[in-house]
């Protein structure tokens, strides 16, 4: 058997970062940039109040209240031609451009409208009081995010805010995913004796939009190797990368294995884990497929330990893995010696302690979902006879 880290070293290295394109800034949310971002322009483009309040000039406030002509307003998106003269005031709105003339704004809440143009100041300002210099957050030239940053909704913002209209970014990756097999049902009716209904596709679906994937669905194809051979190599055509489950073990004849066994360049790997020990992994024309196990709780694992991070990597990813903790187990994690690495799945959070403490999410067979459903997170169990309750245990976060 192939160990986990080897078989993982193998297949994300079979899967190099996808060639840049240039993208709108708009619809870069979520991608990877692949060039480092620099501002051209200074942010604030110009000195501008912070708050809602008078222009003044601050040393007209040294006494502590003084009467002022209001000589002026001006409001966010317009401007003053007014030039401010010592014993002057200007109504202003917090963004408006600083009227020149003024070097300091007093709070609305500091003052009082005396009649229709006059104000009370109640405070004393300093030069610069809630004013919001020109290039205070930015500057040109300066190195914003570098080449690998995953783009954020205020980063959005940011590239919006410098005028930067395109960058270079790693494109998400869009991958077909199908099922296979005359036993699997999806319309609902009554099951006839032997058949069950198809979810694998549909888990597989969400866990790819998880990972920030485009999913092409191309369904549930029936045990036919000329139609399944069809639905793969357009796929591949299609697509960046192809996820099937089932099929993969050393003792399966399934159509899937020997369809990819003649038209791909497939590794049939035996991983020393439990479950999902099953994995394949190949290309077709160059298009990489993952072959991940049939049981449900299998294919997760699979999905987790193996094609996730694979996936993340096309899609430029520097940050390729889960979050790792050491935690406290609640219950005993119990296993017999199999010489694999049992990856348990548990429910995972911190106590008043400080610590991460996980207990067992119910049954571990590779078959049963139901108990997996509501994991958060996998413990890495060694070989041996498991972990009493109270030992630490390394675990892999499945969220986040």
């Amino acid at each position: 058997m192939k160990p986990l880290e080897e078989a993982q070293t193998f297949v994300i290295g079979s899967c190099p970062p996808m060639a840049a394109t240039d993208v709108e800034f708009a619809d870069a949310e979520g991608l990877v940039l692949a060039a480092d971002v620099s501002a051209t322009e200074q942010v604030p483009p110009f000195d501008n109040t912070a708050v809602d309040g008078y222009a003044v000039v601050a040393a007209d406030t040294a006494t502590g209240e003084v009467e002022l002509p209001v000589v002026d307003e001006v409001a966010a998106g317009a401007a003053s031609d007014h030039v401010l003269q010592p014993g002057e005031a200007i109504r202003i709105m917090t963004g408006a451009p600083m009227p020149a003339g003024a070097d300091a704004v007093v709070m609305v809440e500091d003052t009082e409208r005396v009649g229709d143009d006059r104000v009370r100041v109640r405070a004393t300002v300093e030069p610069g009081a809630a004013v919001r210099r020109a290039g205070d957050d930015v500057q040109p030239g300066d190195l914003l995010f570098p080449a690998g940053t995953v783009v954020t909704p205020a980063i959005v913002g940011v590239l919006a805010s410098i005028n930067a209209r395109t960058v270079s970014a790693h494109p998400r990756a869009r991958v077909a995913v199908l099922s296979t097999g005359d036993e699997l049902v999806e319309d609902g009716r009554p099951l006839a004796p032997g058949e069950i209904r198809e979810s694998n596709r549909r888990m597989l679906a969400g866990m790819l939009r998880e990972t920030g994937c485009d999913v092409v669905d191309h369904g549930t194809v029936r045990d036919d190797e000329a139609e399944l051979e069809g639905v793969l190599r357009s796929a591949a055509a299609e697509c960046d990368a192809i996820v099937t489950s089932g099929g993969v073990s050393m003792g399966d004849y399934d159509v899937v294995k020997a369809v990819l066994g003649r038209i791909a360049d497939m590794t049939w790997m035996q991983i020393a884990i439990k479950p999902a020990k099953p994995f394949a992994f190949g290309t077709i024309g160059g298009t990489p497929i993952f072959g991940l196990p049939g049981n449900p709780v299998s294919s997760i694992v699979s999905f987790e330990m193996l094609a996730r991070p694979a996936l993340r990597r096309m899609m430029g990813h520097r940050k390729l893995a889960r979050q790792s903790l050491v935690a406290i187990a609640d219950d005993d994690l119990s296993r017999r010696p199999d010489g694999k690495v049992h990856l348990m799945r548990v429910l995972a959070g911190f106590e008043d302690d400080g610590r991460c403490h996980v207990r067992s999410a119910r049954a571990q067979g590779s078959h049963q979902l139901a108990a997996t459903a509501l994991a958060n997170a996998i413990a890495v169990v060694p070989d041996g006879d498991g972990l009493p309750a109270g030992a630490e245990v390394a675990i892999v976060m499945m969220q986040g």
